[in-house]
């Protein structure tokens, strides 16, 4: 997988050119309740991002597993001050199963989502346990699409021309790269 072999310096200036991207779009800047994730296994790095939103006073989510065999997610919060546990697959996450301040992922205004690759259409592919796509279930049910958006985050060399979607995939709103910030039409 290319994401692997970026050099460090590489990942941290890509990092900080996604920042700028996301942090200057109408989406992230009426946003105050916004789900993040940590990097893994290459992913872009989301740190600078998460460093601007809390000096700006958003309020910063990270997924959790869900308990047992549910394969969803929940979010909890996340501040300088949170302590991180890996979970199952290595994953740094905050607190643990019982953790009772989990925020309704109803309630989010955004939602960054790593991403292994996305097409021009606004489809996504992730890492194939399909977390996110249980997790957001419900937004096949809503007439109408407020929140969260939905932004999918990628270097930009992970687009491809099409993607194959299935009934339970979930679209994405917009994409933000190391090169761009755009919504789908």
């Amino acid at each position: 997988m290319r994401r692997r072999s970026l050099s460090a310096a590489e990942r941290q200036i890509k990092a900080i050119k996604l920042a700028r991207l996301i942090s200057t779009s109408r989406i992230f800047k009426k946003s105050r309740n916004i789900a993040f994730y940590l990097t893994n296994d290459g992913e872009i790095d989301l740190l600078p991002l998460i460093k601007l939103a809390w000096k700006q006073k958003k309020r910063c989510y990270l997924p959790v597993l869900g308990l047992g065999h549910s394969r969803s997610l929940w979010f909890l919060p996340y501040t300088p001050a949170t302590k991180l546990y890996r979970n199952s697959f290595g994953i740094n996450e905050p607190g643990h199963k019982h953790h009772t301040r989990q925020f309704k992922v109803q309630s989010l205004d955004l939602v960054l989502m790593p991403l292994v690759a996305f097409d021009e259409q606004g489809n996504r592919l992730g890492m194939g346990g399909g977390f996110y796509d249980r997790t957001l279930a419900f937004l096949h049910h809503r007439r109408q699409w407020r929140k969260p958006h939905l932004i999918g985050t990628a270097f930009s060399f992970q687009k491809v021309k099409k993607l194959d979607t299935y009934v339970w995939d979930i679209p994405l709103e917009g994409i933000a790269t190391d090169e761009e910030f755009r919504i789908f039409p």
